[in-house]
């Protein structure tokens, strides 16, 4: 039975892993946020590799009487795939099925929430460590695109503020440097004794495998060195969380600017009595006298 739609779908679209666990565990978020939301009809599909492929999805909300979605990349940044990739394949469904219509959200990343949960994934392997004495490196996907890799060297930069680690570094497991072997060099010959590896990876696959595998050989050969491996972001309450606040925003319209991590909306460590402060027009000492105001596009006290 079709009942009349009054909110749009949700549509999950995945990326795509040769690994049968990691693609599980995408298929199991994708049914349990639908468990947790009945009134919404959700359904996820990947751009390649695994099944069920993202046309699939889309066929089956049409199935179920849905004429308008949102879509949601399940992706930490934006590369080809959500930038390129996942716009075409909805194109294509939209000539498929005449008469849908749908908005396209943004990638995850790097939301607050989602570096907490990482922070615990780096609470869980190093104990009682004192965290001034942890360096952090993190292992992105790594991407052609300079963009997509810049967003993790972002999500770095956030969340070494405010937590005490002695610091956070990056690296990419696959087409960026620097990789993972050399990630550590660097993390070594800044002086690190105890270097957790966290991958910044939503679910387990291939490359979640790899960054581990490459860990353990470099530590191996460190044996003077205590390096731990941390595990992948997984299906927290976080991701469901968060997921549909992209939703939200998609199905509003409002996908101005990243405002995330905007000290002024969002409580980051150690900065959180900025958050609501009214903004002034300020004066860069090292800018010869160009006064920059702050008002119009970003005015983070009226949001």
């Amino acid at each position: 039975m079709t009942t009349p739609q009054t909110k749009p779908a949700l549509l999950i679209a995945g990326h795509g892993t040769r690994d049968d666990a990691g693609a599980e565990a995408f298929r199991a978020f994708v049914e349990e946020l639908g468990r947790r939301n009945p009134e919404l009809p959700v359904a996820g599909g990947f751009i390649e590799l695994s099944p069920p492929p993202l046309g699939e999805a889309v066929t089956s909300l049409v199935e179920r009487g849905v004429k308008r979605f949102a879509a949601v990349p399940l992706m930490l940044v934006s590369a080809g795939h959500a930038k390129g990739d996942i716009p075409a394949a909805l194109t294509r469904e939209k000539e498929r099925h005449p008469g849908i219509s749908y908005t396209y959200g943004r990638p995850l990343g790097p939301h607050p929430s989602l570096l907490a949960v990482l922070e615990r994934r780096v609470d869980e392997v190093i104990g009682d460590l004192d965290r001034s004495e942890v360096t952090v490196l993190l292992v992105g996907r790594g991407s052609t695109d300079p963009d997509a890799n810049s967003e993790v060297h972002k999500a770095a930069r956030l969340f070494w503020e405010g937590r005490g680690y002695a610091g956070v570094e990056t690296a990419f497991v696959s087409l960026a440097a620097p990789d993972v072997p050399s990630g550590l060099d660097r993390c070594e010959k800044l002086g690190a004794r105890r270097i957790v590896v966290l991958p910044y990876f939503l679910f387990t696959g291939i490359l979640p495998d790899r960054v581990r595998e490459q860990t353990e050989e470099w530590a191996a050969a460190h044996p003077e060195l205590d390096v731990r491996s941390a595990e992948v972001i997984g299906a927290a309450e976080e991701l469901h969380a968060l997921v549909l606040e992209r939703y939200e925003e998609a199905v509003k319209g409002d996908l101005r600017m990243n405002c995330d991590s905007c000290v002024y909306r969002i409580a980051l460590p150690g900065f959180e009595d900025k958050v609501g402060m009214p903004q002034q027009p300020h004066f860069h000492p090292d800018d010869d006298g160009h006064h920059h105001h702050h008002h119009g596009s970003h005015a983070h006290a009226h949001h």
